[in-house]
């Protein structure tokens, strides 16, 4: 039994599950802090929802790509993978606060889409040097 639990297979369907379900509860929280509703808006065909959110996807999944490459037990890898994502999600509300002429939310919403391709950059760009800091 123990050679099917160290089995390549094995190790990577147990991450991929893991991340999928630590993806599902990090975007229930950014459709919380947000003032519209990611999933509604990208069914309206609101492009900068759309960019938003696929930099958060995008950004989340490469944090938890390095904190794989970096632990060898899932409860660490999803550890470093939540501080990623909370300081991911403390670098959007840096973004907020950088913009006061604006408010970011209210122009992603209205589909003001270089808001939306900026926001996109932040959080992939913020991704990588978060993810090249975790151990």
């Amino acid at each position: 039994m123990n050679e099917f639990w160290e089995n390549d297979f094995v190790h990577l369907a147990g991450y991929y599950s893991v991340v999928i379900i630590c993806m599902i509860l990090a975007l229930a929280v950014f459709e919380l802090v947000t003032r519209y509703r990611n999933w509604e808006e990208i069914k309206k065909g609101n492009m900068a929802v759309a960019m938003a959110t696929g930099g958060k996807i995008f950004g989340l999944s490469n944090i938890f790509r390095h904190s794989i490459a970096h632990n060898d037990s899932v409860l660490t890898m999803v550890g470093w993978g939540a501080f990623g994502f909370i300081l991911l999600l403390i670098g959007y509300f840096i973004f907020e606060f950088l913009t006061p002429r604006f408010k970011i939310d209210k122009e992603i919403e209205e589909d003001n889409r270089a808001v939306g391709f900026i926001s996109m950059v932040i959080s992939v760009g913020l991704s990588y040097v978060i993810g090249a800091a975790l151990m």
